[in-house]
């Protein structure tokens, strides 16, 4: 999450379309070393001891209401929707299959592919039969050409069956990992050996299915998801019942209104990651919603399918990446009838992942209040893979880019002194307890208290408001010391110049350890910049439109109107190189999700931060003055 204001937000609640939501405040206590810990008044209610039988819950109450819909290619793309009994039906015909095989927690399921009805089915009857499974990033086996991350996680998770949508897309990946031990299950394609998925629904359920549902408590592990660390080697974060039942009645207490209104959401936010697969997926299921699986992206050419669905279901509640909100904008200001489906019974926004640029949330307010006559609650806030993942909440009255809210009742938040700044440290039922078959980084994870150490730092809006909440203030682990022995606080000052470079600039690496001054590679949003330079046309190779004269003219304003509104050496960026090779997915530079890993970035590209501290300016790079 980036900090991109710090003023205090004006709220004023008849401006916004209402919707109930739980009013946070919280008490902080200080001790004498400066330690702070920081309690939600509330107490967190009861929760479930698994997930699933919220799943036989609704599948009694609501047995016609739809859970889960994707397009069908097959069926001209009309909607295929799974109702919640049906849904149920087919869960526990998977788990006995599942549990025919033998399949546990040392022999779990890995699922290679992405968003589908057949993953979610897979995924609820592990659940439901107590067998854990882990959703895996599709990059992994489709964009990566040595399979060295997919090799190490599957070596660590010692799977008893793989599973993948289509046998051809996803044929290297599954050769590679192939032994006689694994099953390999796909929906379609599949070659001799594969076994179909159908195959697996086709099970006559016996009392197995009932006995291991049973044996499901809160200890059980649900899942492992994967998230990578500093070394670029994913790590197996451990995700129990208890830590996906708590985090839902977290949220279903925070976001009141789900009580009583079963969400209904159009979402892409890939089931390999916390925000989709947990939060989002879980959300729906604990609720009695339906989630309609957006199989578009926020970047061109995938936009596309997103507002083609958004044409038709109208959500209660919208999640999105603020890039998704950018690329949304321009059809919900030219597609009247588009608008009016979005609006016409959304209570609540949300973003995560990064800031929201101003502009981005201005027009968003612009468009609802001219659609609706109001504008419509955004909310953001804090969480990690490890807190399953809510665990920090903006209300209303103090959300702002850049601001992550306090702890959500059951959440303890603990603010420890890290080289001059506040580290957050989390501890409550919704934290993991450690890394699969991990103890040196689970060690490291956790402090002598047993809280989790988030890696991020965060300081208060108003300290003397503590109910306010925090802002980011950046990853401990990211920032350095100029040569000067001054502090460069790499999160805030990214997001700082990437507010200052948007549209132009996607992702920036800070540089400038043990330098005089701190400089900036900047991978570029091409499509952007195109817009600098039509006469090159849109077939123009990135190489020729990145020197062109007017993008580094631009680029050079920009750079020079940054550095005039700096405090100090720690917050003037003095130089910036473009970089013309995207990330590389292979060398850890970048998560399948898109997050930079800026010490990779710096290690791999070592040759280029030497060029922006030449003494002579050289002609790629841009310069302050």
């Amino acid at each position: 999450m980036a900090l991109q204001a710090i003023a205090e937000p004006i709220f004023r609640s008849e401006d916004y379309r209402d919707v109930a939501l739980m009013d946070l405040s919280v008490s902080v206590d200080e001790r004498d070393d400066g330690t702070l810990y920081v309690q939600p008044e509330a107490a967190l209610g009861s929760y479930p001891d698994k997930l699933t039988e919220r799943l036989d819950y609704w599948a009694r109450k609501t047995p016609e209401r739809t859970f889960i819909a994707m397009r069908d290619p097959e069926k001209g793309g009309a909607w295929r929707e799974l109702s919640y009994a049906r849904t149920r039906t087919l869960v526990r015909s998977l788990a006995q299959a599942l549990i025919d095989r033998g399949l546990s927690t040392e022999r779990p399921v890995a699922i290679l592919s992405g968003n589908d009805i057949e993953h979610a089915l897979l995924g609820l009857a592990c659940l439901y039969a107590g067998i854990p499974y882990a959703p895996i990033s599709p990059a992994y086996s489709t964009l990566s050409t040595d399979h060295a991350k997919l090799k190490h996680i599957v070596s660590l998770l010692t799977p008893g069956l793989i599973f993948a949508s289509d046998g051809k897309t996803f044929a290297r990946a599954l050769e590679t990992l192939a032994t006689d031990d694994r099953e390999i299950v796909v929906t379609r394609n599949g070659d001799a050996t594969a076994t179909l998925f159908e195959t697996l629904t086709g099970t006559p359920e016996t009392l197995a299915v009932d006995r291991a549902h049973e044996a499901v408590d809160l200890d059980t592990i649900a899942k492992f998801l994967f998230t990578s660390g500093s070394t670029g080697l994913p790590k197996g974060v451990i995700n129990t019942q208890r830590m996906l039942c708590a985090n839902q009645v977290m949220l279903n207490t925070v976001l009141a209104f789900l009580k009583d209104e079963p969400p209904v959401i159009v979402d892409w936010l890939p089931w390999n990651h916390t925000f989709g697969g947990n939060h989002n997926v879980g959300l729906v299921l604990f609720n009695g919603g339906t989630i309609y699986i957006d199989e578009g992206k926020p970047m061109p050419g995938g936009i596309e399918e997103t507002v083609r669905n958004l044409r038709e279901i109208s959500p209660t509640v919208y999640f999105n990446v603020p890039k998704g909100y950018e690329a949304l904008i321009p059809y919900l200001m030219t597609e009247p009838d588009l608008r009016k489906r979005f609006f016409s019974r959304l209570k609540l926004t949300f973003f995560a992942g990064a800031g929201l640029a101003q502009p981005v949330w201005d027009e968003l307010d612009r468009i609802a209040i001219a659609e609706t006559g109001k504008k419509i609650v955004m909310l953001t806030g804090l969480g990690a893979t490890e807190s399953a993942p809510f665990a920090l909440s903006c209300s209303p009255e103090t959300t702002a880019s850049g601001h992550v809210g306090v702890p959500v009742p059951g959440l303890d938040l603990k603010l420890a002194l890290v080289d001059g700044k506040m580290e957050a440290r989390l501890k409550g039922p919704n934290i993991t307890p450690g890394y699969w078959r991990d103890e040196k980084n689970t060690a490291k994870a956790f402090d002598e208290e047993g809280y989790y150490r988030l890696g991020d730092a965060l300081k208060f809006i108003d300290r003397q408001r503590p109910n306010l909440g925090f802002l980011f203030d950046g990853r401990v682990a990211e920032d350095f010391k100029l040569a000067t022995g001054t502090w460069v606080s790499v999160g805030p000052l990214r997001a700082r110049f990437l507010n200052h470079f948007a549209p132009f600039a996607r992702d920036a690496v800070i540089a400038g350890l043990n330098r005089d001054d701190v400089t900036a590679m900047v991978f570029p949003d091409i499509e952007a910049c195109r817009a600098l330079a039509p006469e090159l046309g849109a077939k123009a190779p990135p190489e020729d439109l990145l020197r062109h004269p007017a993008l580094r003219a631009c680029l050079k304003e920009r750079l020079d109107a940054m550095a005039r509104e700096a405090t100090g050496s720690s917050t003037r960026i003095c130089r910036l190189l473009v970089l013309e090779e995207p990330p590389c997915i292979d060398a850890g530079e970048v998560t399948d999700k898109g997050s930079i890993n800026q010490r990779a970035v710096l290690a791999r590209r070592a040759d280029l931060v030497e060029r922006l501290y030449d003494v002579a300016c050289p002609p790629d790079v841009i310069e302050i003055g």
